[in-house]
């Protein structure tokens, strides 16, 4: 694995403490039992990264309590949030939430099981979060960014979208839809992406998921300046056959051989999304 630069973010992981209850009904995937911040400490150290942005999991709605309780353990310099709130959230509230951390919001829409949040509210709640500098982030299908464009195109915040935005594996992403409107979007400076969650968009499976290469190095030559990479940590969709965490870094080394370029994704831009003070070397 190469050695991550001073700095490095791990901008994607999710929290599952015990300490606070799950929505009861029915969930995309079964959950971590555990998997904590003091869990992720660990595999921090192993990785090499040194901050990290904790996202809401569905299992926890609109409760933030622990994703801010994360962000504190792993240490608020270092670490931001990303929470689930509803359109009707009182403004105390949100100003709660960004002293604790909290730079943006989280839509997930992929599946309909357990989604606390719907496509109805995505315009509503982009006008809520806007006047604090959040971005919205968004886990859609592509075929439900290629549907939902025109609204997407209109929101006033930035747009943060996760997983590789989604696209099927190999040559055929690069011809979906989704990826010339995603692709507009970055390089507009209107949005964000983030290389995550390989197991999600592959047929071949791992460990080496070859077939995200060819739409992650897209990404890569498309907008640079607008990429960050995650984890996915403790990957709660793959219960069943979790992957090896350390070889999602491998895989980045992959997606991004040059080295300067994983500084850039690594360090400068999730310092410029998240504002996290300049790295030092």
């Amino acid at each position: 694995m190469p050695a991550m630069p001073p700095g490095a973010c791990d901008a994607h992981l999710h929290v599952f403490d015990p300490r606070f209850p799950e929505l009861a009904g029915p969930m995309l995937t079964a959950t971590p039992q555990r998997a904590t911040a003091a869990d992720y400490r660990a595999l921090q150290e192993r990785m090499g990264t040194t901050r990290a942005v904790v996202v809401q999991p569905r299992v926890y709605g609109s409760d933030n309590r622990c994703t801010l309780d994360a962000i504190a353990q792993l240490g608020a310099a270092d670490t931001r949030g990303i929470a689930v709130v509803q359109p009707d959230v009182d403004e105390a509230t949100l100003e709660a939430l960004h002293a604790g951390g909290i730079r943006g919001v989280r839509m997930t829409l992929h599946a309909a099981a357990g989604a606390p949040t719907r496509i109805e509210m995505l315009e509503p709640l982009a006008a809520r979060i806007h006047p604090f500098g959040w971005h919205l982030q968004l886990h859609l299908q592509a075929d439900q960014i290629a549907g939902h464009a025109r609204a997407i195109g209109r929101l006033p915040c930035p747009v943060v979208f996760d997983h590789l935005a989604r696209l099927p594996p190999g040559r055929v992403g690069l011809a979906h839809p989704a990826f010339d409107f995603v692709r507009g979007m970055l390089q507009d400076g209107r949005a964000w992406l983030k290389l995550s969650g390989p197991y999600l968009n592959t047929l071949e499976g791992g460990p080496g998921f070859a077939d995200t290469v060819a739409v992650a190095q897209a990404w890569v030559a498309a907008a640079p300046d607008r990429l960050v990479w995650g984890s996915d940590w403790p990957h709660a969709t793959e219960q069943a056959h979790p992957p090896d965490t350390l070889g999602l870094c491998d895989l980045l080394a992959a997606w991004v051989p040059d080295a300067q370029l994983r500084q850039r994704i690594l360090v400068d831009n999730p310092a410029a999304l998240y504002g996290f003070a300049p790295a030092q070397p």
